[in-house]
């Protein structure tokens, strides 16, 4: 299934929303990071891309923060709004903290920047589809791939 267009994208958000915890309060007790005090998506999509994880981070919510698209049809505040409960700049700002873990709507702000196919195995599928991000622009330079375990991302080299 493709994720990137109108509609499948709000699914996608839909699903890394309910799988990611955005309050701010980190992950459970047992949760390994790769990185101390570092979301393991921006780990993840750092090492994949060679570049430091928060400064990822900072610029994948540059990115938020300028409304750039991360959906046709649809104002990035108000994705930031409908998926978070949060209007658009305290949800930035909360993205911002290392604490905080990332989900889809940074999977696919990541897609859009680096013009990266990034593909997520959730390893719980049990042989469904892996969710693909696409850049809006339809410009794939690169594919990345991370799995997804239902707690913690992982690069896959």
């Amino acid at each position: 299934m493709m994720y990137g267009g109108c509609h499948t994208t709000y699914r996608v958000q839909r699903v890394g929303h309910q799988l990611c915890d955005r309050s701010g309060y980190g992950p459970p007790k047992n949760f390994f990071y790769t990185q101390v005090g570092m979301s393991c998506l921006f780990n993840s999509l750092g090492r994949l891309l060679a570049q430091d994880p928060q400064g990822l981070r900072q610029e994948i919510c540059n990115y938020l923060a300028a409304g750039s698209p991360i959906m046709d049809g649809m104002a990035t505040a108000d994705v930031l709004t409908l998926e978070s409960g949060l209007p658009a700049e305290p949800y930035i700002a909360r993205m911002r903290l290392s604490q905080t873990w990332g989900g889809a709507i940074e999977i696919q702000a990541c897609a859009c920047l680096h013009s990266a196919r990034i593909l997520v195995k959730n390893l719980r599928n049990h042989g469904q589809k892996d969710m693909e991000f696409l850049p809006l622009s339809g410009s794939v330079t690169k594919t990345l791939t991370v799995s997804w375990n239902g707690g913690h991302y992982e690069p896959v080299a």
